[in-house]
């Protein structure tokens, strides 16, 4: 293994690509583990979730290796380690889970038990999730390797379809959870707060489950612009400040069957000020009785940034009381990616799902990762995919 380079958080609005550690098979705590492997990262993708550490709006310390959206090449594995070989290529759920622990036996592998001595559930390289290093680097561990990784079915096809693969880490199973807990099916007409890749990734989710109309809401004009011509119906809000009347402009009625949020807790409003509960209140007003809202947005307990004493510490002012009324569903959460992988996988495989194209995937090298995290927090319609090793460019 050569040396080892990895995106360092260094502090508010600033990353850069440093040398770092070799991974090795130890845990956090530095126990010694033979349920991992190490893996030559293949490709890693700088998320929307990373950004809001980057801007400071996290309690996230500087040295913190960052990445939790990994498809790698096993090159060393644990005596425990029974169903990969060395030379696999894999996919890494963002989920650090046991496979073990109750939560993990009922597919809930976004809340482990077990690999986080702070909370429930783990994550590479995120705040307050276990201390396990990121992965936007040349090589990472991931342990449980058995339980964990997804193995693609053929080197060469997989290569071929790389650019497209590389999501299932993260965004495509996590805009798929939000599309399925909102209910879509069939018919449903849809709309998605925010056109950044999660959104699309939902908006694609949505149309996979059969939905009859999807709509992405958004103020970023590229974003939108890329949400139409992938095949969305753009919902410009910064035309109005009255959202169920954007949708009766597409779909002749002010309601919706589902709801997804994939914006989170960095919202802002028509007046163009933060205003962290305004998507989830929208949601209960656009969605129709009996409704349901996905919700895979981010929303943390802690927000050092927060407009509000009360922000700061998670709480929101939320119109609870009509989403009540209106006998809605909520759900909220990490996305359990195990749960959903091995599908998409086959949708992919088989020409189902173009995500690459729909996301607007842009390869970059390792070493311009810094550029990328500013370019995608200025609102680039892209989703950059990190190229550690110089391997995607010929794939």
């Amino acid at each position: 293994m050569s040396s080892n380079r990895g995106v360092v958080y260094i502090g508010p609005g600033k990353v850069e690509v440093q040398n770092i550690a070799d991974p090795k098979l130890q845990s956090p705590d530095g126990r010694k583990i033979e349920h991992g492997v190490i893996l030559k990262v293949i490709s890693t993708n700088i998320c929307g979730s990373d950004q809001h550490m980057v801007r400071g709006r996290t309690t996230a310390q500087p040295g913190l290796v960052l990445g939790h959206e990994i498809t790698g090449e096993v090159i060393e594995k644990g005596s425990d380690v029974e169903m990969l070989e060395i030379g696999d290529i894999v996919s890494v759920p963002f989920n650090v889970a046991c496979g073990r622990c109750r939560t993990c036996k009922s597919q809930d592998t976004g809340v482990c038990l077990t690999v986080n001595p702070e909370r429930a559930g783990g994550a590479y390289g995120y705040v307050d999730m276990g201390g396990w290093i990121g992965g936007q680097a040349r090589y990472v561990m991931v342990p449980y390797a058995d339980f964990n990784l997804l193995k693609l079915p053929d080197r060469d096809r997989a290569m071929a379809k790389i650019r497209d693969l590389t999501m299932l880490s993260d965004i495509l199973p996590t805009g798929f959870h939000g599309a399925v807990k909102a209910g879509v099916g069939v018919g449903s007409v849809v709309y998605v707060a925010g056109a950044g890749p999660v959104g699309l990734a939902a908006a694609a989710s949505a149309r996979i489950l059969g939905a009859a109309v999807v709509m992405i809401g958004d103020f970023n004009p590229d974003r939108l612009a890329h949400a139409a011509r992938v095949g969305f119906e753009p919902i410009d809000l910064g035309k109005s400040d009255r959202l169920g009347d954007l949708i009766a402009n597409v779909v002749g009625t002010n309601e919706v069957d589902s709801a997804i949020d994939a914006v989170g807790f960095e919202a802002r409003g028509h007046s163009g000020g933060e205003q962290p509960a305004i998507v989830l209140n929208q949601m209960m007003e656009i969605t129709r009785a009996a409704g349901s809202i996905g919700i895979p947005g981010l929303y943390v307990t802690e927000d050092p940034g927060a407009v509000d004493s009360a922000a700061r510490q998670g709480s929101l002012s939320l119109r609870f009381g009509l989403g009540w009324a209106k006998a809605q569903s909520f759900h909220t959460g990490q996305t359990p990616v195990l749960k959903y992988n091995r599908q998409l996988m086959q949708a992919i495989l088989h020409d189902r799902l173009p995500i690459a194209d729909i996301v607007n995937a842009k390869i970059i090298s390792l070493e311009d990762a810094a550029q990328g995290y500013e370019t995608f927090d200025q609102g680039a319609a892209v989703k950059f995919v990190l190229d550690p090793h110089d391997m995607l460019k010929a794939a």
